[in-house]
């Protein structure tokens, strides 16, 4: 989750926990001060109680982008790519390098990020600056290269409206709610469908069913482009893996060919043909495991 200060993440994640846990919890630091309330890259997990068994997501939370703080845009590429690892504090003036401890050289498809959620806080969209929204737009490039889907979280949608006791079951017909979601969507250029007004739990001490359904249909959204992601980069693996196969598996039989040539010259045929399915059974396997 990536966004201004002050916009939700944290709240978001809070949110998430209390509904799975069927209770108001504030697991993640969420603050209303003039600087991000979080500084680390932090990755959370979840557990529902109505089962017992952890929940097959998680929700990484960064600090707050700023016009003059706030992640640096390396430090958000690696963070794309999962080089960043879970507890890394984030500092402007210097970015994460490979040479730093804890830095992941080789991840996998589970340590990158399979889809990015862009939070803003809906009431205080037009205080925004715009170098902000340059940041948001140079990392969305990044990810348009790399393939990775977006969605937005609209919070604070109480906030903008002018009815005390607005009804969040009809957020979708509240004008000042729609304006909001187009103006990100313009700034942006994400298709309106990908903004999603929520509200997270702040001061509430019970759940409401209204509150959660907003919640979970933005998870829902969320999860679904991951699966997609994850579904075509496995794809494109095992393309490229198949691809690669052919050639190495002539190469491996021409290697074990010519050495076994060469040894029958100099010692018995029997060891020289052992010696053959030896070295090609080694190199596939090479092959098949790299």
């Amino acid at each position: 989750m990536i966004g201004p200060i002050q916009a939700g993440k944290s709240s978001f994640c809070n949110t998430i926990n209390s509904i799975f846990t069927d209770r108001i919890i504030h697991r993640s630091v969420s603050g209303n001060a003039k600087s991000s309330a979080t500084k680390e890259y932090r990755q959370f997990q979840f557990r529902s109680t109505k089962t017992g068994k952890a929940l097959k997501f998680c929700l990484c939370d960064t600090c707050g982008i700023e016009e003059r703080f706030g992640p640096d845009s390396t430090d958000l590429v690696y963070l794309l790519d999962g080089n960043i690892p879970d507890g890394y504090e984030f500092n402007p003036s210097s970015p994460i390098t490979p040479e730093d401890s804890g830095f992941i050289h080789r991840p996998g498809l589970k340590e990158m990020v399979h889809c990015v959620v862009f939070v803003f806080d809906g009431s205080t969209l037009e205080r925004i600056p715009q170098p902000v929204w340059d940041k948001l737009n140079h990392l969305l490039l990044r990810m348009n290269k790399k393939g990775i889907p977006r969605v937005v979280l609209l919070t604070k949608i109480d906030e903008m409206v002018k009815e005390v006791d607005y009804n969040f079951s009809r957020v979708y017909e509240c004008t000042e709610i729609k304006l909001a979601v187009e103006k990100v969507s313009q700034m942006l250029g994400i298709s309106e469908n990908d903004v999603m007004p929520i509200k997270n739990y702040e001061d509430e001490v019970l759940l409401k069913d209204t509150i959660d359904n907003l919640a979970l249909m933005a998870l829902h959204k969320m999860l679904g482009f991951a699966h997609e992601f994850a579904l075509n980069r496995l794809a494109t693996k095992d393309t490229r893996r198949r691809r690669e196969l052919d050639p190495n598996f002539v190469i491996a039989i021409i290697a074990g060919v010519i050495v076994a040539a060469l040894l029958s010259m100099i010692t018995d045929v029997k060891i020289a043909f052992a010696i053959i399915i030896v070295v090609v059974f080694a190199m596939l396997i090479y092959i098949q495991y790299n």
